[in-house]
């Protein structure tokens, strides 16, 4: 049971690692820090991109930009760890009733 619970944060970790990575590597090319056009680069992005959009797409419905910044990874992270703490709560706590 315990180890469910770890491969379930293990997952969360390394899903909210990605959504750190791509919104670093966006900030990284609209800085000019990294030429856009490398090859390297577009293909990390169109990897994060394929990762990170199908949690996106429904919130961004929802979550307009505020002053050009992009609130949805914070949400989406945000959301990712309550959902992880209800799972805890919830496998942990049927662990302990047996």
């Amino acid at each position: 049971m315990f180890a469910l619970v770890w491969v379930i944060g293990t997952v969360v970790q390394i899903y909210i690692f990605v959504i750190i990575l791509q919104v670093a590597l966006s900030w990284a090319i609209a800085f000019d820090l990294i030429n856009a056009n490398n090859d390297a680069a577009r293909n990390l992005t169109e990897l994060l991109k394929k990762l990170t959009d199908p949690v996106y797409k429904p919130i961004r419905k929802y979550i307009p930009p505020v002053g050009g910044i992009d609130l949805t990874p914070l949400v989406v992270i945000i959301g990712i760890q309550i959902l992880a703490g209800f799972l805890f709560k919830l496998v942990i706590g049927s662990f302990f009733l047996f």
